[in-house]
């Protein structure tokens, strides 16, 4: 079919009023032109491309000698507990989602040594595990 013949087709209509129905409200602009947006076929597909894309840090191995010096450093604060020492500590925290993780330095007042479980608690319930301890700066007080 050729253009003119189509529209010859249409001449009855062409000319005729937008119908208005009085069952249905009129569709908003906004609304009208949601029907034309993309979707999200994948769902939650962008957050896993940006969860994969997040930097972990691997675990640093500490040497026999730094081993000593850290176990020297919590029997140091062990014996003046009672004294509640401020230190500043660096350790490793475990990502939750993926393999890694990333190194933190917290200053914090050390409540408790556990030998039994191998942590070191804070006076704000902070457990930091002995394995996961890079250095401790015990904080002099001034």
């Amino acid at each position: 079919m050729n253009q003119e013949k189509e529209i010859s087709l249409y001449e009855d209509m062409i000319n005729l009023p937008h119908p208005i129905s009085t069952k249905h409200p009129q569709m908003a602009m906004h609304d009208r032109a949601a029907q034309f947006s993309p979707f999200a076929a994948l769902s939650g597909y962008e957050e896993a491309v940006a969860e994969t894309g997040r930097y972990t840090e691997g675990r640093i191995a500490l040497g026999d000698e730094e081993i000593t010096i850290l176990n020297q450093q919590i029997n140091h604060l062990q014996e003046g507990i009672t004294g509640r020492p401020q230190v500043c500590i660096t350790y490793f925290l475990p990502d939750k989602r993926k393999s890694g993780g990333s190194y933190v330095t917290q200053e914090l007042t050390v409540k408790k040594i556990d030998r039994y479980e191998k942590v070191l608690i804070g006076s704000a319930g902070e457990v930091i595990p002995f394995a996961d301890i890079l250095t401790i700066e015990e904080k002099k007080e001034s």
